[in-house]
């Protein structure tokens, strides 16, 4: 397995998750393309996916370890933290949860092939001190890991959070979104020196204010949109950091894998 730290300003480009029916119609996978061969195709064409599921059910080495098989060597994976330990959180139970997302993602530690664990925090998640507490304490229980963190609340938009995350050595997610009130803000910030992390969640206004998923991600970049991180701001934050990962999380209608390649082609332009 190639080693990352061998790549120095490498920027990955990928979307946050694969496994959509609507992408065959979309066009990206071939007709008759079911989930279980959906990887493979995708790996073909990038060279990291965000894993998505492991929000909704805490991820098992067993299943990590198939899912790593299926993929070329040099293929890299982030993955999302379990919502017990970010929307659903037992005070009780999360040190317990912890230990076992540690134990489920072990074998892409093992493999070399873990670049990220996003640590998604919900809007309700503001800047607090009980809040502030409990992230101290949960990235302290999985320290060690390649961590991310992404703030949906405009209170986190400050310098003493993201000084707080240089001094971990954890990486701020920073995100393309609507201008909303209290929404976290499209910055680029980098806090970590190893690596910087861009989601790309689109800018569908309408979308974010109605609640719905499938109208908050329903959105397609334009080249000029893309340019204006592709031209200044990329570069720049790979200028702070050895490693880069981009996932486009517009995913209703087969436009993230499209505005990747379109990201992709205008970084290999600058």
């Amino acid at each position: 397995m190639e080693n990352i730290d061998n790549h120095p300003n490498r920027i990955l480009v990928g979307t946050s998750g694969y496994a959509y029916s609507e992408w065959v119609d979309a066009g990206f996978y071939p007709p008759g393309t079911g989930s279980a061969r959906m990887l493979a195709h995708y790996a073909r064409v990038f060279p990291v996916t965000e894993i998505n599921y492991t929000w909704y059910q805490m991820p098992k080495a067993p299943a990590m370890d198939r899912m790593r098989r299926r993929v070329p060597e040099g293929f890299r994976f982030a993955v999302k933290l379990t919502r017990t330990l970010t929307h659903e959180v037992d005070t009780t139970r999360w040190p317990a949860q912890a230990a076992l997302y540690r134990e489920g993602v072990s074998p892409l530690v093992q493999s070399g092939q873990l670049l990220a664990v996003l640590v998604q925090l919900p809007p309700s998640f503001r800047r607090n001190p009980e809040n502030r507490r409990y992230l101290a304490r949960l990235l302290d229980a999985l320290s060690g890991l390649p961590l991310v963190v992404e703030f949906r609340h405009a209170s986190w938009a400050t310098d003493r959070v993201f000084v707080s995350l240089e001094e971990r050595r954890v990486t701020l997610a920073c995100v393309d979104v609507p201008e909303l009130k209290d929404l976290f803000p499209t910055l680029a910030v980098v806090t970590n020196p190893d690596l910087f992390y861009i989601r790309f969640h689109g800018r569908n206004t309408k979308g974010w204010r109605s609640g719905s998923m499938q109208k908050q991600f329903d959105y397609d970049y334009s080249n000029d949109e893309l340019a204006q991180w592709s031209r200044s701001r990329i570069p720049e934050m790979a200028r702070q950091a050895g490693t880069g990962i981009i996932f486009f999380n517009n995913h209703v209608r087969g436009q993230a894998p499209k505005n990747a390649r379109m990201l992709m082609e205008q970084l290999t332009e600058v």
